[in-house]
C-alpha cells in the first residue's frame, strides 16, 4: 500500500529537530523524497552545524527512505533559493515545501533591542517569504500544483509576554499565508498554516511548557501531512492549531458591528465610547 506522498518531493525547514524533524520521518514514511534544511545552529540562531540535518537524513535513510541535507540559512535570499535547487537537482522536482525553521530571542519589548527583533524576524518571516517564493516559481515551471505548509504560532495569533519579535513575525507569517494562498490559487498551490504547540528544544523552558507531558512533535506531524497531501484537496488559506490531542483552528473575524443612527455616518469618540458593547460584540459570544 502507497503512503499518502508516494512520489512527492517535500521541503522542511528546520528539520534538524523538533517538529521538523518529525515531519521530516513521517513525510518520508509515507513514501516523500525530503530535503532536511537545518543550519544547526543554537535555540537563539547562533553558530552553525552540519550535524543536525545529517542526522535526519541518516535516520531516513536508515529507514529505506531517500534524503538530502541542506544546512544553509533560509532567511537569505541564496540559501532559499539554493535550497529548492537542491531538491530539483537530487530529486528532479519540488512538490511540498513547510516551513518551519525558527529562532528564539525572547525579551520583553522595552528590553528588546534592535538584533533581537531583526534576527527572528528575518529566520520566521522573511525566510517563508523567500522560501515560499522560489518553491511557488519551481511548482509554476513543472506545470503548477503544489503545497506549502507554513508556520504560525498561538503567540502571533493571541500575543505572549516576552515575545514581540516572536509573535510579529508569526502574525505576519499569518497574513503572508492568506495572501499567498490568494495568488496561488490559480497556480493549484495551496498555501496553509500549523499553530503549534508542543515540547521541543526551542520550547522546554517556557513557563507554560513545564508541566506539559503529552504535547510533542509527534502530535504535531500528522497535521502537516494532511495539509500536505491529497486528503487536503482544495482547501487553502486555513491555520490548523495543534495542541496535544486537541487539534482546532484559527480565523481572523469581524463582530456584525453597529451602524450609526444618524444619516451623516461620522461617528464622534464619545458615540464610539457609548456604543463600544455594541460595536465589538460577536454573535454568541
Amino acid at each position: 500500500m502507497s503512503g499518502l506522498l508516494e512520489g512527492k518531493v517535500a521541503i522542511i525547514t528546520g528539520a534538524g529537530g523538533g517538529i521538523g524533524r518529525a515531519e521530516a520521518l513521517l513525510f518520508a514514511r509515507e513514501g516523500a523524497k525530503v530535503v532536511v534544511n537545518d543550519v544547526g545552529g543554537t535555540r537563539a540562531g547562533e553558530g552553525a552545524s552540519a550535524s543536525a540535518a545529517d542526522q535526519v537524513v541518516d535516520e531516513v535513510r536508515k529507514a529505506g527512505g531517500q534524503a538530502a541535507a541542506h544546512h544553509e540559512s533560509i532567511a537569505t535570499r541564496a540559501g532559499a533559493e539554493s535550497l529548492v535547487k537542491l531538491a530539483v537537482d537530487t530529486f528532479g522536482r519540488a512538490d511540498i515545501l513547510v516551513n518551519n525553521a525558527g529562532i528564539l530571542r525572547d525579551k520583553t519589548m522595552l528590553k528588546m533591542d534592535d538584533e533581537m527583533f531583526d534576527s527572528v524576524v528575518a529566520v520566521h518571516l522573511r525566510g517563508t517569504f523567500l522560501c515560499t517564493q522560489a518553491f511557488a516559481r519551481q511548482a509554476i515551471a513543472q506545470g503548477g500544483g503544489g503545497r506549502v505548509v507554513n508556520t504560525t504560532s498561538v503567540s502571533g495569533m493571541r500575543g505572549n509576554y516576552g515575545q514581540a519579535n516572536y509573535a510579529a513575525a508569526k502574525a505576519g507569517i499569518y497574513g503572508f499565508t492568506r495572501t499567498a494562498a490568494i495568488e496561488l490559487q490559480k497556480h493549484r498551490i495551496t498555501v496553509n498554516a500549523l499553530a503549534p504547540i508542543a515540547k521541543t528544544r526551542m520550547t522546554e523552558d517556557l513557563p507554560m511548557m513545564q508541566s506539559v507531558e503529552n504535547m510533542t512533535p509527534d502530535h504535531i506531524a500528522p497535521a502537516a501531512l494532511f495539509l500536505a497531501s491529497e486528503l487536503c484537496g482544495d482547501t487553502t488559506g486555513e491555520v490548523l492549531a495543534v495542541a496535544g490531542a486537541r487539534m482546532y483552528a484559527y480565523k481572523v473575524m469581524e463582530s456584525p458591528g453597529k451602524f450609526k443612527d444618524e444619516d451623516a455616518g461620522v461617528w464622534s469618540a464619545q458615540e464610539i465610547k457609548d456604543h463600544w458593547d455594541a460595536i465589538t460584540k460577536f454573535p454568541g459570544a
